[in-house]
């Protein structure tokens, strides 16, 4: 005779804390994979026994671990990757695992100029968000000025925004608005992340919302004469600005979940001025 209870053992065998753990992170439209990458950091399941367990927990959302979900990407088996209306931009490099790409004349020099000019007069210094209660933060990590673009704010911005989605082969409406960062001389931002961790009660809350930040689009909007490179120190890798390129990354592995490969840093800038835009795509509507 079948236990009428067996479908659900995974998630029942779980001791009550974690059974509770996963019914409030599926509650807040969590993502299961997330889910299981925190288990499984916890030291005390597997991936396959988090599987299991979330899956059969109720309220979770069926197929949940049918397939990996689908990324951004930019196709790198192109010389000249195309935008709307066929504008053709210069492919500098790729890295393949984790995914990094920088491309060149994404922008010209003219849209570079109206989204500084834009957002002339609207900055202030940039903020973090804080991992215990969801909150903007000045934090001395982070010392630069930011500015934002909303959607529909400013027709070249659009322009931009339609074509960075047509590059990352991404819906328009999973991506953020525009940030604008402006870093002066000793301007800088320490090593970080992008992804959104979902171990932290404050940052669940942005996850209710479009969930993870699936990946990154760093838009150099200006010449710097020294230092402001991005640099991943995992990678060993540096990308120095050079006005209209267009640096692409993502943040989660190929199960969505956070990479921690992808950490990163805005390099002091030694001379000159560094604008660059940041667009982070989620895995939803934003």
């Amino acid at each position: 005779m079948t236990d009428p209870l067996s479908a659900f053992s995974a998630f029942t065998a779980l001791p009550p804390d974690w059974r509770a753990w996963v019914r409030d992170n599926l509650a807040r439209a969590c993502l299961p994979a997330d889910m299981v990458d925190s288990m499984v950091r916890s030291g005390q399941y597997s991936a396959e026994a988090a599987r299991a367990a979330i899956a059969q927990a109720p309220g979770c959302p069926a197929g949940a671990f049918a397939a990996a979900p689908a990324q951004p990407y930019i196709d790198t088996g192109a010389a000249a990757p195309d935008g709307p209306g066929g504008r053709a931009v210069e492919l500098l490099f790729a890295l393949r695992d984790p995914a990094v790409v920088l491309l060149g004349g994404v922008l010209d020099d003219a849209e570079c100029a109206a989204l500084r000019q834009h957002c002339d007069g609207r900055y202030s210094r940039s903020t973090v968000t804080a991992e215990d209660d969801g909150a903007s933060a000045v934090h001395q990590g982070r010392t630069s000025d930011m500015a934002f673009i909303a959607r529909g704010d400013c027709a070249v911005a659009d322009r931009v925004e339609r074509r960075l989605a047509a590059l990352a082969h991404w819906p328009l409406e999973r991506g953020e608005p525009f940030q604008l960062q402006r870093y002066g001389i000793g301007n800088e931002y320490r090593a970080h992340f992008d992804w959104l961790n979902p171990d932290a009660a404050g940052h669940r809350a942005h996850l209710a919302r479009g969930g993870q930040r699936l990946a990154t689009f760093i838009l150099y909007l200006s010449e710097v004469e020294q230092g402001g490179a991005t640099v991943f120190p995992k990678l060993g890798l540096e990308v120095f600005p050079r006005k209209g390129s267009a640096l692409f990354f993502l943040n989660t592995d190929a199960a969505g979940r956070p990479d921690p490969r992808t950490l990163h840093a805005g390099a002091p800038v030694l001379a000159g001025c560094k604008v660059i835009a940041n667009k982070w795509l989620r895995a939803g509507d934003y």
